[in-house]
């Protein structure tokens, strides 16, 4: 995987022998291409969403509602990168790591109503549930930039796996908690530089690992 910054080669954190169609639960950080602040801005600690960044919230609740297997708990959408909680589902896994829905995000939004459903992909897995997010989002965000073809996104995401109850709280409050903390965020290219921060500290879970 390219990086956007400095053309340095990541790793990729995905595990090759874990099966990420199966059920489980997953931390994702999805990230702009070239760290662009498209969807919003921070004021006092709270995201306000631009146009792009409303299409980006509109999809990512569309998304679970087009697969019957993805359960959304808490996400936040920021300026240049998406964090959320991925429950792919099964009779035998739900609730024994999620005890309860909490299904927040940027500006708080129940899920959409009435939006016509598109055809769900075969494969029911979290990279496939991805790749349609970004897809459409890329597409209605470069038709009204009038940029087809345009990338929107870095080409891969990065996903934790979620394995006890006490990370999924720890997990949640670091999303709850990004807004707050964008003056820090290592993907803040506007972030003060006196507040500078080792990005393996910055953002244990993000875009720079």
């Amino acid at each position: 995987m390219v990086s956007p910054r400095g053309g340095r080669i990541r790793q990729s954190l995905r595990l090759s022998e874990y099966d990420y169609s199966g059920p489980g639960a997953y931390f994702l950080t999805v990230c702009v291409h070239n760290r662009e602040c498209l969807f919003g801005r921070v004021v006092n600690g709270e995201i306000l969403l631009s146009r792009f960044g409303e299409i980006a919230h509109e999809e990512w609740l569309r998304s679970s509602e087009l697969r019957s297997e993805i359960f959304l708990d808490v996400f936040v959408i920021m300026p240049n990168h998406l964090h959320g909680i991925v429950l792919i589902d099964s009779d035998e896994g739900r609730g024994v790591i999620v005890r309860e829905r909490a299904g927040v995000g940027a500006h708080g939004r129940a899920p959409l109503q009435g939006r016509t459903r598109l055809p769900q992909r075969e494969k029911r897995s979290l990279g496939s549930f991805v790749a349609g997010f970004k897809s459409v989002v890329t597409k209605r965000v470069n038709e009204i930039r009038g940029f087809p073809g345009r990338p929107l996104w870095q080409r891969n995401y990065f996903d934790h796996i979620i394995r006890t109850q006490r990370a999924l709280d720890q997990i949640r409050e670091y999303i709850l908690a990004n807004p707050r903390q964008w003056h820090l965020d290592v993907e803040n290219p506007f972030r003060v530089e006196s507040n500078r921060i080792d990005a393996t500290h910055g953002d244990p879970f993000g875009c720079s690992k």
